[in-house]
């Protein structure tokens, strides 16, 4: 079964100018406040949640194992016209790669939790040593607290489209002795009522939980960490209650 990151064609199926700008409200949300002028993220993928910070005027740079995804993400910038460093390595070793310091340093989509929970506490010493003193360090990430504990199994997509081809995707995930989860992706394509054809994919993760994150920030020396619903503009739901948070903290000076 194939990987999902190998395809950014059908990846990027799901974009559109609606959640472009709920990306870029989330950013505005996120930046307000905070001296924030560059950002490094170490899993930028092909740049759908991140691109919008260089129309905030963030000087955006990016980091992803995905040579793929990385191809889309350079075509998606060069058409709206930004200038951004981007290479292929693993955030688990991006400090080689990037010399740094940056404003802030982020992992965004649900990526940390595709290596184990000690890789991931890893990669945030990785993303740290490239923060500068009174910076910040950003994270996004599923609720695994909350799937831990409801362990759903079906999630399925509204609808969406690509010209008059109607997508339907639905995610199945099966829980792992190991206690790690895989995730089917199965997207079915169909024209004037028919389907004409489907794709599988098989995404590996690891669940981990907010508190060993937040400690491991704390113990970094981080400070003022603020914990949101995910993207951060969504209204009435506690954060405990949410299927996805994000993290953003600053560093000590």
């Amino acid at each position: 079964m194939g990987k999902l990151y190998d395809r950014a064609d059908i990846y990027d199926l799901i974009e559109n100018e609606s959640r472009f700008d709920m990306f870029k409200s989330h950013w505005e949300n996120i930046l307000r406040g905070r001296n924030i002028h560059t950002l490094l993220d170490v899993s930028i993928g092909s740049g759908s949640a991140t691109l919008q910070l260089a129309e905030l005027g963030v000087q955006l740079s990016g980091s992803d194992l995905s040579e793929n995804m990385l191809a889309n993400c350079r075509k998606k910038a060069a058409a709206r016209g930004y200038d951004m460093e981007l290479k292929c390595c693993d955030f688990r070793k991006v400090a080689e790669h990037f010399d740094g310091p940056f404003d802030c340093v982020a992992s965004t989509g649900n990526s940390l939790p595709y290596v184990r929970n000690e890789d991931a506490l890893m990669a945030l010493e990785q993303m740290d040593s490239l923060v500068r003193p009174s910076g910040y360090l950003y994270f996004e990430i599923r609720n695994w607290d909350k799937i831990l504990s409801q362990k759903p199994r079906f999630l399925p997509y509204a609808p969406f489209f690509d010209g008059d081809v109607r997508i339907n995707l639905t995610q199945i995930w099966d829980y792992n002795g190991d206690g790690s989860i895989t995730f089917n992706l199965l997207y079915v394509f169909e024209r004037e009522r028919r389907f004409f054809q489907k794709e599988v994919f098989e995404e590996h993760y690891f669940p981990i939980k907010k508190q060993l994150l937040l400690n491991k920030l704390g113990g970094m020396g981080y400070c003022e960490m603020d914990v949101q619903v995910y993207p951060s503009q969504i209204q009435g739901v506690a954060v405990d209650d949410a299927d996805w948070y994000c993290v953003i903290a600053k560093k000590q000076g």
